[in-house]
């Protein structure tokens, strides 16, 4: 049996943007939900998408902030929401369904990395928290709302290579690392994209992961220059000097690219990197590119859905 994680060798590659992706997408009449849609990748993605016609609601913490930063663009619409408490999370979905309209793309984009340890809604460690149980409990909501063929495209990373699901401590209860609560956080998010494709298709909703790319954005809010030029990112002036790393709209053409390919249609559950689906990696150190194996593995993500399930009370597919 071949391995779904294959690459379909798209025409896209490292270098492309999100712009060049949607080259060519008519996306007039559809909309589509961004968390986080008004900075870094977000900001791109919804760019990108709006400008290839699409309504785009955004998702943002903030909203004057947000408002700023979208003020020059077409076919953006605002709503409130704090992915780290949860009734935040209920209030903006009930929101959304109450308004009658469907999305036929949902972008759950938004995230913290690196940040101290926080707790957060029921005490759940906040990047877990945050960038997995604030997107699971909000699909789950958003549900009734989510239109028949629709896409959901969940930004994971290569940061899911640094640490499986820490079953017997989920919460980092007995000692906190911020790189492995992110490492978990990103693990946790590719296996809800496997377990919502494997639920969601009776609906003819499709689901992925991406890792976007390594690209400086206000996502690195948390680490302080000394640590970013230790790790060889930005020299001493803060200008990025590692090679690796992708520009915004660069960084944003995996999700977009995930969210419209017509080479993706009957397809889903799968990590996607570099505007490709990516392939499996299980080197024995953390590597840079592919997929772990445990990030796409059905049984832990249906284990990862209970678990998400009962610690949010929140369960679309209850029977």
């Amino acid at each position: 049996m071949s391995d779904p994680q294959t690459p379909l060798n798209s025409d896209f590659d490292w270098h492309s943007t999100a712009t060049d992706v949607l080259a060519g997408i008519n996306l007039n009449g559809k909309l589509a939900i961004v968390t986080g849609g008004h900075s870094g990748l977000g900001l791109e993605t919804t760019r990108a998408l709006a400008h290839a016609g699409a309504q785009v609601l955004v998702l943002a913490r903030t909203l004057e902030t947000a408002r700023q930063a979208l003020a020059d663009l077409p076919n953006v619409e605002l709503d409130q929401l704090d992915l780290a408490d949860l009734s935040s999370v209920r209030d903006c979905a009930e929101r959304f369904v109450a308004s009658g309209r469907k999305a036929d793309l949902v972008i759950c984009n938004a995230a913290v990395m690196a940040n101290p340890e926080t707790r957060v809604s029921n005490g759940w460690e906040s990047q877990f928290g945050t960038n997995h149980l604030g997107h699971y409990a909000l699909v789950n909501l958003l549900w009734p709302a989510i239109a028949s063929g629709a896409r959901v495209v969940s930004l994971s990373s290569l940061g899911h290579h640094y640490s499986p699901m820490r079953w017997d401590d989920v919460q980092f209860e007995s000692g906190y690392d911020k790189w492995l609560a992110y490492g978990q956080s990103k693990t946790a998010i590719a296996l809800f994209a496997k377990q919502l494709d494997t639920l969601g298709q009776a609906k003819g909703v499709r689901a992925f992961s991406v890792h976007p790319g390594k690209i400086y954005t206000p996502l690195q809010r948390h680490m302080d220059m000394t640590e970013m030029t230790a790790l060889g990112w930005l020299n001493d002036q803060g200008e990025v000097i590692d090679p690796t790393f992708k520009t915004a709209p660069q960084g944003a053409a995996t999700t977009v690219w995930a969210a419209t390919s017509p080479l993706l249609e009957g397809k889903g559950g799968l990590y996607c990197e570099d505007c490709d689906v990516a392939v499996r990696d299980d080197s024995p150190e953390p590597t840079e590119t592919g997929v772990r194996s445990y990030a796409i593995d059905p049984e832990q993500a249906a284990r990862l859905w209970q678990l998400s399930a009962e610690l949010t009370g929140i369960n679309a597919f209850a029977q």
